[in-house]
């Protein structure tokens, strides 16, 4: 399975020097080989970190998170680059780069950003489910490079944690999570921004090494009010950063029809969960555990898959297309990429 800074980051083998001038370089080389010792001694130190940023690569790789289910709608796991077939503007690519999320000892990090509504129709019984929700979902995850940060929103969004990969500082940081009786407005697209730059500003670009999985999990009622950024703009940014959404809709919050069906909330029909690559989900007062335990199972199968951009493609956003050969669902996390040129 190749990994990241294996390459010269064009996607091209190095030349082969001629025999003849071998002697001449021989010190050059013994620099160049103090030089790596070196780097690899910063890419040592920044991988023990366990608390906040970790080393940013730069590359031209256009990254697609994918996740794939079967028939009966359950993750699929233990899949390889020879399973997937990849388009771009139509035609087929090669895939440079594969990495599926496994175990701590074998694969892909992960970097997730809890938004929650506080706003005053939550009630305490419910944000106490909540907590303790959270908390084991961040327990399961314990086998993995996991990161996590925390915001809150009502009228205001908030920061409440940072990222850290440390058990005890999120659960002083989930009691520290308090409702705002007083909010008048919910902005949810605000928040979901706010998460989207967290990760992309501040969350690990890469774990020792190798991309991580990155989502915003958001708990609302599904009625956002009073937002500043649009949809849309969420939608790109979330795009930009590889940023699946994913929207759980609170019980108490469940506006119900004449005929007793629920309402489709402003959140779902916007898209943003669904343009993301990630799911939209309605938990009821009792399954809450049941929810997270199926975010876990989604977020942790699936699949990183990027291509270098063809040299003979103009600037601009080329259309990207991932197909199962197994004849899997699949979902990416966004359509295309731009490709400066």
């Amino acid at each position: 399975m190749s990994e990241i800074g294996q390459n010269d980051g064009t996607g091209k083998n190095r030349g082969v020097y001629p025999q003849s001038h071998i002697g001449d370089m021989s010190g050059r080389v013994r620099q160049f080989a103090a030089l790596l010792a070196a780097v690899v001694c910063l890419f040592a130190a920044a991988a023990a970190q366990t608390d906040g940023p970790e080393i940013r690569i730069d590359t031209k790789l256009a990254v697609f998170e994918v996740s794939v289910t079967d028939q009966k709608g359950q993750p699929v796991r233990g899949l390889t680059p020879q399973d997937f077939r990849v388009f771009e503007n139509g035609t087929e690519r090669p895939i440079d780069f594969f990495q599926p999320i496994k175990t701590r000892d074998t694969d892909r990090p992960l970097s997730i950003v809890f938004a929650l509504d506080v706003s005053g129709s939550m009630t305490e019984t419910e944000l106490a489910k909540l907590r303790g929700a959270l908390q084991e979902f961040v327990n399961r995850l314990a086998d993995y490079e996991s990161h996590f940060a925390i915001v809150s929103f009502a009228m205001d969004v908030d920061t409440v944690q940072s990222f850290t990969n440390r058990k005890e500082q999120l659960q002083k940081a989930f009691e520290r999570v308090k409702r705002d009786q007083d909010g008048l407005s919910t902005h949810a697209f605000d928040a979901i921004d706010h998460s989207v730059r967290l990760i992309d500003r501040k969350g690990p670009r890469a774990v020792r090494n190798k991309f991580p999985r990155r989502a915003v999990i958001v708990i609302t009622d599904g009625f956002p009010v009073g937002d500043v950024v649009s949809p849309q703009t969420v939608i790109e940014r979330a795009n930009a950063a590889e940023t699946s959404v994913y929207t759980v809709l609170l019980p108490s919050y469940s506006r119900i029809q004449r005929d007793g069906r629920r309402i489709y909330t402003p959140l779902e029909a916007s898209g943003v969960s669904d343009r993301t690559g990630g799911l939209s989900v309605v938990a009821s007062e009792s399954n809450f555990k049941a929810i997270f335990d199926s975010l876990a199972e989604e977020l942790t199968a699936s699949y990183a898959i990027a291509i270098y951009p063809g040299s003979e493609q103009q600037a601009g956003v080329q259309n990207v297309r991932i197909e199962s050969k197994k004849g899997f669902t699949v979902r990416q996390n966004r359509n295309g990429y731009m490709n400066a040129n």
